[in-house]
């Protein structure tokens, strides 16, 4: 199978993948490295690090799969959406015309041309945009046959793909096309409540909790058709986003129905958290609707779920209840940034002998050893101490209320932090969300924070409580246990939990058993480390400067300590 090369460069969340043999090796978002929270930039820095990590060079890569197909928007039956100028990185795509060679064979899944070195030649594959996010999905997820729904914004042509998936197949069953597109009403929404779309949804999602989804229930309802064939469409008189040319994605129709739209500066008023109940509730509902017409399509149980809105966490904790499905698997980026991966992953499903590997976890970015480390943190002249146990340290510091950096292993590849490069604080404290609010993160107030919890105890503390790896679902919490963990219970009961496993984090797994041995509690407060605007930290140099811009109480940079004050704090567990 060799060494294969996926590239994502549509939308935000440039990113690269390399696959070898069919084995995830390393996977990396450009905003890790060049610092530009959700980048357009192409992902020369990702490239370069993914050929890094196989010690190749680009000629020496077997296959580089793209994670968007553009002859799809060169068909004459499209010629009106592709004459838009519906992203900037399609430009990328204009390979000089000398250096390549078209290939004639095409399938309805990709295009391929062959890039000349005088050292050898390199493949290029343009897959199809929904396959690498339902190759992404599926085929990293525990199922050997599932059934697949994709939706975000836009594909070349499509909003949503239902699919199913068998070994290491994906057979499409049915598409919609844009404009029709959940993903672009969710941020037209998001637009109109004065964030930024493409980008804060989860703001939308988070407000919803705190409004009444039936003051505005019936105006956003009243935007969809659901068709008795199973799809659904939008009465687009209420959207400009189709053009792509119009300075808001909403029209005054839409205005004249909701009244005047949220300006960016303006706080938020309960009209603003009611229409945004009512966008999620509305939501909810068109995906059941589709999910319900999958499952006649496929007459299967377990559902793999990819593309931007697979990023609702609050939905996706709601599909067991109200659907056929009894599984659901999103995976660690069902976002674009996925699709890096999910190119790679289908270019080596369709070679014999690739076997597929479920995920487990997603720590698949640059990692740096103790030397690196230390080197980094002498070179600035900092006063730091290593710990011979950093996971009962950190416990203890939470304990008392410290807010701690928790830096180790390799940067996550996804949109969340796993434990890796985290944030943690004392889930009991009720103060404790607004503290890391006001001294680290400076976000909105009605933002949640994630509880991380040991798998074992999930079924404590959670209701319908399974393997939820990737911080995908939220799950209600047990009415019993709010009062324990206030700072993770969102306003609806709901925790958007992360469970931990030994085998896969045994670092972090210590930290929370630690945590548990001293409070009787275990679970920790997680959120990514990172400031308001900027990317999650990868190198040890981004966490000690975050350390120092921010109310952080301590860092554990592998198992160096750093406390703020005029001297590290000794401990009998101390070791030089």
């Amino acid at each position: 199978m060799g060494v294969i090369l996926g590239i994502n460069m549509s939308g935000r969340d440039s990113s690269a993948a390399v696959v070898v043999d069919g084995v995830v090796h390393f996977a990396i978002r450009e905003e890790r490295l060049n610092r530009e929270k959700k980048t357009r930039r192409f992902p020369t820095l990702s490239i370069q690090a993914c050929l890094d990590a196989v010690g190749r060079r680009l000629e020496g890569v077997d296959r580089v799969g793209i994670s968007w197909n553009p002859t799809l928007n060169l068909e004459r039956l499209n010629s009106a959406q592709s004459g838009l100028a519906r992203y900037k990185p399609e430009h990328f795509y204009a390979v000089p015309n000398h250096l390549l060679q078209l290939w004639p064979r095409e399938t309805s899944f990709l295009a391929e041309q062959r890039l000349h070195f005088p050292s050898g030649v390199l493949e290029i594959v343009y897959v199809n945009h929904h396959i690498c996010h339902a190759a992404d999905s599926f085929l990293q997820s525990p199922f050997e046959q599932a059934a697949i729904l994709i939706l975000d914004a836009y594909g070349e042509k499509d909003s949503v793909t239902f699919a199913r998936g068998s070994g290491t197949r994906i057979e499409v069953l049915r598409t919609i096309p844009f404009p029709h597109s959940l993903g672009s009403f969710y941020g037209t929404m998001t637009q109109f409540l004065g964030f930024t779309p493409d980008l804060d949804e989860w703001k939308l999602m988070g407000a919803s909790a705190y409004g009444d989804p039936a003051r505005y229930y019936a105006a956003v309802r009243r935007m969809f058709f659901l068709r008795e064939d199973g799809g659904f469409e939008l009465d687009l008189s209420y959207f400009n986003y189709p053009t792509f040319s119009r300075p808001t994605m909403y029209s005054d129709k839409l205005v004249a129905l909701l009244g005047p739209p949220r300006r960016r500066e303006e706080d938020l008023e309960q009209r603003h958290y009611d229409i945004a109940a009512a966008t999620q509730r509305v939501t909810e509902e068109v995906v059941f609707h589709l999910l319900h017409h999958l499952h006649a399509l496929t007459g299967l149980t377990d559902l793999c779920l990819g593309g931007g809105v697979a990023l609702n966490c609050v939905l996706n904790g709601k599909i067991a209840e109200h659907t056929p499905f009894r599984r659901v698997w999103v995976g660690s980026s069902p976002d674009d940034g996925g699709t890096a991966l999910g190119a790679a992953l289908f270019l080596a499903s369709r070679d014999p002998g690739f076997r597929r590997s479920p995920a487990v976890h997603n720590y698949w970015g640059p990692g740096f050893d103790d030397a690196q480390i230390e080197r980094e943190l002498r070179r600035y002249r900092l006063p730091y101490r290593r710990c011979a146990r950093p996971a009962r340290e950190a416990a203890a510091l939470l304990a008392e209320g410290k807010i701690v950096g928790w830096f180790q292993g390799r940067v996550e590849f996804g949109e969340r932090a796993l434990g890796n490069r985290s944030i943690l604080a004392d889930p009991r404290d009720a103060l404790m969300k607004d503290r890391v609010n006001g001294a680290i993160k400076y976000r909105e107030a009605f933002r949640p924070f994630a509880p991380s919890i040991l798998e074992e105890r999930t079924a404590d503390f959670f209701e319908g409580a399974h393997f939820v790896p990737f911080m995908e679902k939220a799950l209600v919490v047990r009415k019993d246990k709010q009062r324990l963990i206030p700072a993770v219970t969102h306003a609806d009961g709901t925790g958007r939990l992360q469970t931990v496993r030994r085998d896969v984090n045994p670092s972090f797994w210590d930290l929370i058993n630690e945590f548990d041995a001293l409070t009787g509690v275990p679970v920790v407060l997680n959120t990514s480390f990172n400031l308001q605007g900027e990317p999650i930290v990868c190198s040890p140099k981004d966490a000690i400067r975050t350390f120092f811009s921010s109310g952080l109480d301590a860092l554990f940079l592998g198992p160096f300590l750093l406390e703020k004050g005029p001297t590290p704090r000794t401990s009998p567990d101390h070791a030089d």
